[in-house]
């Protein structure tokens, strides 16, 4: 058997970006710094995250936390003041599946992350659940969580696998040829993984120093996938880590949850769910997130369709770019908590927008707001922290030129974005 390790590199999925980011230009609100005692944004149309909008209200913010959010001016004795002008304030983005290291890891590391790291921020994205990458992503919790780089936090997970499947020459990007759209399925029962050795695994994610183990299933006739699922989520859980699945078929959906896992990290996208399989999959109260872009075209400076790895786009799977959509609204009709995430590498901005044109399909401005914010929190385990504006959250805030329910593309015009009571992007 492969060791984790190897496991883990050969299921990342490791994309090339599409261009170069500005460099940040910075250009201070005021001329004292924001990350110490208090501040007051005011004359902000504020979107907070629970379904209230103040047309034109306050923000208070003290040691890195909300202390209120109000209609009208608040007036703090001593708290340096910020005018929103009129613009958009919300929570801070929350990514719910990304993968961030790409070709090898430490050059990436020496000359790419602290840059990329800036990229999530300038977005607004203040939280990233990295799905899987490869092991260095530790390191780069570690130095954003210490204050030795600026960027988003970060949650990780480690990749745990479920059965032995056929061997396979493929080496590219794993969604050209997923093995859970027909014709490809397999046909006979993947080979077993002793209960032992996937205890023994998951205690070695736990070691480690990871988040959360991830897995990938695509259940085979009789095969042990479920069983095995069902060992790793229960010992995942009693050692405090957090369980996420990737099924992306109808089938594999409704077979998952049985083993109650915490996160469905794929809106099914192969097969037609029905009203009453939608029930049962949110029923279970299993969170789930996005990633219908993945199927959906992108275009390169020529007009050329290319997938998520940059190659040609592969004309077989588009089907995967409707089904999920309307997929993901029966899920919601059906009262999922359904959160974002993307599923790839390319430039955070650009991969935003490009995600937001395939929840539009079936999403109001004010559904994407609550799935950018809450439901991502919730899905991700942190919504009594993030998430919302509300007094005692972390303040997490984007704000922005314009108003994404009057024109969802507003939210890529981010103007200032504060991460735990502080200003880390201002284009004010």
């Amino acid at each position: 058997m492969k060791s984790l390790i190897t496991l883990l590199l050969s299921f990342t999925v490791l994309l090339t970006a599409c261009s170069e980011p500005a460099p940040v230009q910075p250009n201070p609100v005021v001329a004292a710094p924001l990350d110490e005692g208090s501040f007051v944004i005011n004359n902000a149309h504020i979107i907070d995250g629970t379904g209230r909008v103040f047309e034109q209200g306050s923000v208070v913010i003290k040691d890195g936390l909300i202390i209120s959010v109000s209609e009208g001016a608040s007036t703090v004795p001593g708290a340096m003041v910020i005018d929103a002008q009129g613009k958009t304030v919300m929570p801070g983005f929350i990514e719910g599946h990304r993968h961030l290291i790409e070709g090898n890891p430490d050059q990436w590391m020496a000359e790419r992350a602290a840059a990329n790291m800036q990229e999530f921020l300038d977005a607004g994205f203040t939280t990233i659940l990295s799905a899987i990458d490869a092991p260095q992503i530790l390191e780069l919790r570690r130095m954003l969580a210490a204050g030795e780089m600026v960027g988003p936090r970060i949650l990780s997970g480690a990749f745990m696998p479920v059965a032995i499947p056929a061997p396979s020459d493929f080496t590219g990007d794993p969604a050209r040829t997923d093995v859970s759209r027909p014709p490809a399925r397999p046909t006979v029962a993947a080979g077993a993984i002793p209960d032992a050795d996937t205890i023994a695994g998951v205690q070695r994610i736990k070691d480690a120093g990871y988040d959360m183990v991830k897995t990938v299933v695509t259940v085979t006739p009789n095969g042990p996938e479920i069983h095995t699922l069902t060992v790793m989520v229960e010992e995942a859980h009693r050692l405090g880590l957090t369980a996420i699945v990737h099924a992306v078929s109808v089938e594999d959906t409704l077979a998952v949850i049985q083993t109650r896992p915490d996160l469905l990290v794929h809106t099914p996208h192969i097969g037609q769910l029905t009203e009453a399989q939608a029930q049962t999959i949110a029923s279970s109260g299993i969170p789930m997130t996005s990633t219908l872009g993945t199927f959906v075209p992108f275009y390169d400076a020529n007009n050329l369709p290319i997938f998520r790895d940059a190659q040609p786009y592969p004309w077989n799977t588009l089907s995967s770019a409707g089904q999920g959509p309307v997929n993901a609204r029966l899920l919601w009709e059906a009262g999922i908590v359904y959160g974002y995430g993307t599923d790839t590498s390319f430039l955070p901005r650009d991969t935003f927008a490009h995600e937001l044109k395939a929840l539009h399909l079936t999403f109001s401005p004010l559904d994407i707001m609550k799935i950018l914010t809450i439901n991502t929190a919730t899905a991700v385990g942190l919504e009594t922290e993030i998430g919302t504006l509300e007094a005692g959250k972390v303040a997490d805030i984007v704000m922005l030129d314009g108003d994404p329910l009057t024109d969802l593309y507003d939210l890529l015009n981010v103007t200032l974005v504060i991460k735990s009571g502080k200003v880390v992007v201002n284009k004010m």
